[in-house]
Formats: C-alpha cells, structure tokens, sequence
C-alpha cells in the first residue's frame, strides 16, 4: 500500500510537470514565482551593475529593473548606445529614477586590467554595488569539426574567463560588506549539448561548473548565485555570433517566423529570478524548456527521439534558417577517405 501511494504520487507529480512545461515560458518554479513571487519592486534602491547592457537581454534587464527602481550600472563598449539605454531606463522608471541613479561606463569586458577600476567607479558613485549581472557574451554558428581552436579560446576568454574575473573582483567587495548576489547570463545551452555551437556550447557549461561551485562555497554566507538560462531570444546575437573561422561574424538575422522569446519578458524573468534569488532559471518559449527537463532528466529516452527526429530537425527548433548549410564539410571522393 505505501508503495502504491508512492508510485501514484510519484505518477502525480510527473504528470503535473508535464503539463506545467505547456503553460508557462520558464521552468515550473519560475512559472510559479513570476505569478506569486516576490516583484522586481521589492530591489527598489539596490544598485544593479550589468554588463552587456547596450542592446539584447542586457538592456532590457536594465528596463525590467528601472521600472523597480533599482539603481544601474551600465556597461558595454557602446556608449552611445549605453547613453540611449539610460534615456530609456529614466522613461521606463517613471520618476522612480533620476539622471544621478543610472551610471553609464564604456568598458570592453575583453579588458580585465580594467575591470577592479570600473566597479571601483561605481563602488565610488554609489557607495555600494549589490548585483552584479554578467551578460556580456557572444553566440556562436559553426561545424564542430571544422572550428578554428582559436575559436574555442577566443569564445571562452569572452564568455568564461572575462565573467570569472569580473565576478572576483565584485565578491571583494561583497565579502566586505556581507551581502552580494551574482548572476550570471547563461543559455539552455548550458544544459544540452546545441548543435552546430559548440564552442558556445562548452563555455555556457563551464559556466555552470564555475558558478556552481561558487553557490555552494557561499551558502553558509550572504551572498547568492543565480545563473539565468534563457532559450532563444528576439535580439541582435546572430550578428555578432562567431563562427569556425577566426575574426569571422555570422552576420545573420532573426525572422518573425523564428520561435523565440521577446528579449522584454527575458529580461522581465532576469529581474524576477533576480529578486527571489533562484539558483538556476530557465525559460524559453514552447517546447525549449520541456526538452531541457526531458534532456536533464530523461536522457537515454531523449537521445533514442533525437537519433528520430534527426539533429537538423532539433536544429531547426531554434534557427528558423540554417546559417551553416553551405560550410558543411563534403564527403571525400578519394577511395582512402582523405
């Protein structure tokens, strides 16, 4: 009889997942606590140092997190476009924020001498720093086999090494005062293998070991990990993703017809993650998440559908197009497979 009620309960609660994948754009908990838990507001008068903050999800974290009044940072190597981001933010605060309240530093994240100057800056401007949101980063298009190392090291100077040295010198600070809170922009891909990305594919998971690691060093103090792990988003990442080929950019575009999330409620479920310090949120439309919890928690069955399915169907989930088509390597026509 116990087990029988264990398996019922056990048959429950899986079916409710399932179904809970359907109705939400996020996971069940971030579902959960977009609806009933704590709003962005409650950050009202923290400040929020984000970098990456010129355009895509960074900057509409930043609208998210004016509109809670919460004080910004913004960095990006634009200043220009940093300059117009702040205009924005002033508009979207609606007096909550005044010209004083949002700090703009043009800063290439690539330059990591620079990096204990700038957030001293803002230390300075401010008198603290409470959040910091490493966002900055680059996608990535390319054949595995055929990628550059250079590539690799390149993709993994932006999105791994350059968030590790920025993050320690925030938690100098942090350990200091007692209290910080680290979040760091990752993807699905973190979690699942992407096609045709893996460069990308490998930094997002280093930055999972990184940052896990780091959570439960500072459990016992007040400092919180969050990684974000958002699925395809409406923004300008194509242009800028690398390729196989070293100095190369994709140059490539989203369509109306691609299934993404809105780069504005990414960055809406960011500031909700943020406030109700979840450790890991994912969130992506329809079936994006659902396959991560089938990924993560089903794998022998998830990879029988995959070999299905085919890998340029799954592919296919996230571009619209496929911007690699023409690069795939051709199949030999000499009898030694040279």
């Amino acid at each position: 009889m116990f087990f029988t009620v264990i398996g019922i309960g056990a048959l429950a609660y899986g079916c409710f997942y399932v179904v809970a994948t359907t109705l939400f754009d996020c996971d069940v908990l971030m579902g959960f606590l977009d609806k009933f838990g704590k709003s962005p507001r409650r950050l009202k008068g923290k400040v929020a140092f984000i970098t990456g903050a010129s355009s895509g999800i960074g900057e509409h974290t930043a609208y998210a997190l004016a509109k809670a009044g919460v004080k910004l940072v913004l960095t990006a190597r634009r200043d220009l476009e940093l300059q117009q981001v702040k205009h924005q933010c002033l508009a979207f605060s609606k007096g909550l924020l005044e010209d004083n309240d949002i700090l703009v530093i043009p800063m290439d994240v690539l330059d990591m001498t620079s990096h204990k100057a700038h957030f001293q800056h803002a230390i300075r401007h401010f008198g603290q720093v409470d959040i910091l949101i490493n966002n900055a980063g680059r996608s990535q298009r390319a054949i595995w086999d055929i990628t550059e190392l250079s590539v690799d090291k390149q993709m993994f100077e932006l999105n791994v090494f350059a968030v590790i040295n920025l993050t320690r010198v925030a938690l100098d600070h942090f350990n200091k005062r007692g209290e910080g809170h680290v979040a760091v922009v990752s993807s699905l891909a973190g979690k699942i293998g992407a096609p045709f990305s893996g460069a990308y594919t490998g930094a997002k998971h280093a930055i999972h070991g990184y940052f896990d690691s780091l959570r439960i060093e500072k459990m016992e103090k007040n400092i919180h990990v969050t990684i974000l792990c958002p699925g395809p988003v409406f923004t300008n990442f194509l242009a800028e993703a690398f390729t196989e080929k070293t100095g190369e950019k994709l140059q490539g575009s989203t369509t109306p017809n691609d299934r993404r999330m809105t780069a504005e409620r990414c960055g809406h479920l960011n500031a909700v993650a943020i406030v109700n310090k979840v450790s890991e949120a994912w969130m992506g439309p329809y079936p994006f998440v659902a396959l991560t919890y089938a990924f993560v928690y089903c794998p022998i069955i998830t990879n029988l559908i995959v070999k299905i399915v085919g890998t340029k169907r799954i592919f296919n989930l996230r571009d619209s197009k496929d911007p690699i088509e023409n690069k795939k390597p051709k199949k030999s026509t000499n009898g030694d497979g040279s």
